[in-house]
């Protein structure tokens, strides 16, 4: 493996973070401040515990989730395109370098910036919410997971969109509303029997379960059902990008 090309690549990657710390870091943990301002400090006073756990705290994981996804996303996604929408994908693809090493360099910058922002939004949750993590260990597992898969997904729209737009489009039209949907504001249980059986078939109501049972031990599934759907989405993206690379599908053309 050529370390030092996954390198030049990440280290690129960040380097633009850098550049760009309002629009990349600031501007998610402001907005998912105003959250816990709104949801938990206003709203979640006169609201009755969840599964015996305060409704500022109860949401708190699924927030970070939603952050993660979007953030993950958007970073890798843009992270790809830019190159293809420059021309300078073609240098990167007649270098010598493999193709993992190429989504190595890609998919771990941005799953670095979204496992920073995770992080970041996690302290400021602090100074809002008073909360305990039951689960250190499995919560930063869900974290890493989380923000490793997402970011493959991101690369997958990257390569695949031909526009700006594009880019913008899976993001806001499935990502963000299969993310309100999945429980982070409220616990599946609450629903009627119909629309629970309708939101188990919304993949993201696994990962949110799975990250809040790390933080409280409750969840809406069991732990192993949460990480077998973690695993088989991370194992599709993986699947998708080696076919991606293998064809040359909207690289070499």
């Amino acid at each position: 493996m050529n370390i030092h090309s996954i390198l030049a690549i990440y280290m690129f990657e960040m380097a633009r973070t850098g550049r760009t710390l309002m629009q990349s870091i600031a501007s998610p943990v402001i907005s998912t401040a105003l959250y816990f301002v709104v949801f938990g400090s206003a709203i979640g006073g006169h609201m009755v515990n969840i599964d015996g756990v305060s409704y500022g705290a109860y949401i708190i994981p699924g927030l970070i989730i939603m952050s993660l996804m979007t953030q993950s996303t958007a970073n890798a996604s843009f992270g790809i395109y830019m190159p293809k929408f420059s021309g300078t994908i073609y240098e990167v693809l007649s270098a010598p370098i493999s193709s993992m090493e190429i989504v190595a360099g890609y998919v771990g910058a941005a799953a670095t910036k979204s496992i920073i922002l995770g992080l970041l939004i996690l302290a400021t949750a602090r100074v809002f919410i008073t909360f305990d993590i039951a689960h250190p260990f499995w919560m930063l597992a869900f974290l890493f997971l989380i923000s490793f898969t997402f970011s493959l997904f991101g690369f997958i729209i990257g390569i695949w969109a031909d526009g700006f737009e594009k880019i913008q489009v899976i993001p806001l039209m499935v990502v963000t509303p299969l993310a309100f949907l999945g429980g982070s504001f409220y616990s599946i249980s609450m629903l009627p029997p119909f629309w629970q059986k309708v939101a188990f078939f919304n993949p993201v109501v696994y990962l949110i379960s799975g990250f809040r049972w790390s933080f409280y031990g409750v969840s809406d599934v069991s732990l192993g059902i949460s990480i077998t759907m973690a695993l088989a989405f991370l194992a599709l993206c993986i699947a998708v990008v080696g076919w991606i690379f293998k064809t040359g599908y909207r690289l070499r053309s």
